[in-house]
């Protein structure tokens, strides 16, 4: 080809000289895409009417009660927010079951992780902003009851300071609850790309060691060895939350006999808390390194 035939083409790619952004503000969108989606925000309508429903049946209860209470003019009201969140724990757990395969699942199904490490992302921050979200949304869920019975209290002139103490212990108890399941239910669901059976294990780990430890209290009460029942709580994620909000939220057991942990065992259910958070936490981080490969 003669040299002055050569020619030099501009096919439209453009230098970028906006700002960048960097790694809080892609963690910080990850967050905020990974919450809206917990409650089907941004996807497809279908993908919002379980977590609606779930949240529906949430409140319903507690809309229920304030307005028995104030028609009645009730002393008090019928549930301690400490007990709230125990006492629905198959509503939440089974939208930990839905939205904790949907949260981390579909990058997993698709490969879609090591788009997100190519960008100034890294493996903790993908890690802290699905954490994170998944907690949030949790929170959201079991929190938005609670201030429903505070406001239907005040509404129904009840004491204004037990009202108050009541409602930030039911708030601390599951702001806990929701990082303690939100761990545990993201690292199962991170172990297989399968959502069908992300939600099987999720539902399987919520619930089997419940039944199993409460059982087993359940016969150790009849025997008369009260003293195993607080210990054997340390078994069953359900049974934790019930043994800490006892022993520290002024909450009222629901072990056999009434027989919560003592302050001291209390101790040790607050650190078993902690080590399966930090232990969750640590599966993940561990769980992807290998998927960003």
């Amino acid at each position: 080809m003669p040299a002055d035939s050569t020619q030099i083409h501009n096919i439209g790619y453009r230098h970028y000289d906006g700002q960048r952004l960097g790694r809080a503000y892609a963690t910080r969108s990850l967050f905020s895409q990974s919450l809206r989606g917990a409650y089907g925000l941004g996807r497809s309508a279908k993908s919002k009417v379980l977590p609606m429903i779930l949240f529906g049946v949430m409140c319903a209860p507690a809309l229920i009660m304030v307005a028995v209470a104030v028609a009645t003019k009730a002393n008090d009201l019928p549930v301690d927010y400490t007990r709230y969140a125990i006492i629905l724990q198959a509503v939440f757990s089974l939208y930990l079951a839905a939205q904790a395969p949907q949260t981390v699942s579909r990058d997993l199904r698709f490969k879609t992780v090591p788009l997100y490490f190519s960008r100034p992302i890294e493996r903790v921050d993908y890690v802290r902003a699905k954490y994170a979200a998944l907690a949030s949304a949790l929170f959201i869920l079991t929190a938005v009851p609670l201030l429903v019975l505070y406001v239907g209290a005040l509404l129904a002139k009840l004491d204004f300071a037990d009202q108050t103490k009541g409602f930030a212990q039911g708030l601390v108890s599951v702001a806990l609850l929701s990082v303690l399941f939100a761990g545990i239910a993201l690292l199962i669901s991170a172990v297989t790309p399968r959502r069908g059976l992300g939600i099987a294990a999720v539902i399987a780990v919520l619930t089997i060691p419940y039944g199993a430890v409460s059982t087993v209290q359940a016969i150790a009460h009849e025997q008369g060895s009260g003293g195993a029942i607080g210990w054997l709580g340390l078994f069953s994620p359900i049974t934790l939350m019930d043994g800490v909000q006892t022993a520290f939220l002024g909450a009222t057991s629901a072990f056999p006999g009434k027989e919560g942990p003592s302050t001291g065992l209390g101790v040790v259910y607050v650190l078993v808390v902690l080590a399966l958070i930090a232990g969750s936490y640590a599966g993940l981080l561990r769980r992807y390194r290998k998927a960003g490969l």
